[in-house]
């Protein structure tokens, strides 16, 4: 892969977080973090956490204890979840592969050979009945290319999960590293891009679009609308 393809992706991932997570956290999470309903209180803990995290138990209190992990955890880790298969696609654009059960074809930068790659999101995101899928795909991508006289050998067949460590990897991906080749992470990313360093480079380069976002003002107002129901139904 050459330094424009590596540039692309990384404009590519720069862009899906501008578009997609950043825009949902803000005008989606933060609307729905700033009602009642969205929120299943526990009416024995919700005082004892705002002391907690304020010495204060007044509404306002209340309202930033239950807003802040909403949408600083949950919220924004399940739309990322929700929308990884929009990530990968964007990613991978101008990679894609002709090859049925094949997300993307490309040479694998530290062995030299073509690789034949299913893409996964992280170290979590297949269950058992997937397995079975992908051995089924690489097993018939295998066949064809002996029918047709390819050298298409078992390590050519590849699992690319786009983030993680490899100690993080489920059963399942661990079950399928029996026959084929997982790589996650650094490992992957260097293997499709020749740098060694480009994972954390692509982490870097999301979180520049951070800095692009001041959020702080919209999380003030979350607070401030759910504490105003607070008030009307607690206190």
């Amino acid at each position: 892969m050459d330094k424009e393809q590596r540039k692309q992706i990384i404009e590519n991932a720069k862009q899906f977080f501008r578009n997609e997570i950043v825009q949902s956290h803000i005008k989606g999470a933060c609307e729905r973090a700033s009602k009642l309903s969205e929120y299943n209180v526990n009416p024995f803990l919700f005082k004892y956490l705002a002391n907690f995290l304020t010495g204060n138990d007044d509404s306002v209190s209340i309202a930033r204890a239950l807003v802040l992990p909403r949408i600083l955890g949950s919220s924004i880790t399940t739309s990322f979840g929700m929308k990884i298969q929009s990530l990968i696609s964007t990613l991978f654009q101008g990679l894609g592969s002709t090859t049925q059960g094949i997300d993307i074809e490309f040479i694998d930068e530290v062995d030299g050979r073509k690789k034949y790659c299913q893409l996964k999101a992280g170290p979590n995101t297949i269950n058992h009945d997937d397995v079975t899928t992908i051995v089924n795909h690489f097993n018939g991508v295998r066949s064809l290319a002996r029918t047709n006289n390819l050298d298409v050998g078992i390590n050519d067949m590849i699992v690319g999960v786009v983030y993680g460590e490899p100690e993080e990897l489920s059963s399942h991906y661990r079950r399928i590293g029996q026959n084929y080749p997982v790589y996650i992470g650094q490992d992957f990313w260097h293997r499709l891009t020749g740098k060694d360093d480009f994972y954390f480079e692509l982490i870097d380069a999301i979180g520049e679009v951070a800095l692009e976002v001041d959020a702080s003002k919209v999380v003030e107002s979350t607070i401030q609308k759910l504490a105003k129901e607070i008030a009307e139904k607690y206190q």
